[in-house]
């Protein structure tokens, strides 16, 4: 994957990364867990950015060609719920400083990557169908994950009653 690739793909991540603190500044630490739809449990906030911020660190360590720790168990990962307890998560800032820093840092390994680690296999075996390469792991991270949950937290404004971004 070539530099301008690279640079496609990083100034994407930091669109729906503007995108994402427009989203969430301006809400309350209380709206984070807020469930609007009293019959539905839908991905609040807190859950969507504790959820995606287990990915930007491992995608980081992976780019760099570090051990990287395998998210499925990760509390806020694949197997779990949104919680309504806003004990369970960090307070809203330093979700949206964790999500963003650390997609950043991984932005900065990918840039700087050797072509030699992105054609390397994806170090976890469930994902090696999907994801053959790490080189496969930049644009799903990103890009798709990441677009896929701020969908979500964009439907979760609307059934708030706050205002599109």
């Amino acid at each position: 994957m070539n530099r301008s690739d690279r640079q496609i793909i990083i100034g994407q991540w930091h669109e729906l990364r503007d995108y994402t603190r427009r989203m969430v500044e301006p809400l309350t630490d209380e709206q984070m867990t807020a469930q609007p739809i009293p019959i539905v449990t839908l991905n609040h906030p807190a859950w969507i950015l504790s959820h995606l911020g287990a990915y930007g660190p491992m995608l980081g360590a992976i780019l760099r060609d570090e051990l990287a720790e395998d998210p499925v168990d990760y509390p806020f990962g694949i197997k779990s719920e949104p919680d309504s307890d806003p004990s369970v998560y960090q307070p809203r800032l330093a979700l949206l400083e964790h999500f963003t820093s650390s997609y950043d840092d991984a932005a900065e390994a990918f840039l700087h990557a050797s072509d030699d680690v992105l054609a390397r296999q994806t170090p976890f075996e469930r994902w090696q169908t999907r994801f053959p390469t790490i080189a496969h792991l930049p644009p799903q991270f990103f890009l798709k994950h990441t677009a896929t949950h701020l969908g979500q937290l964009s439907a979760w404004r609307r059934a708030m009653g706050l205002g599109r971004v």
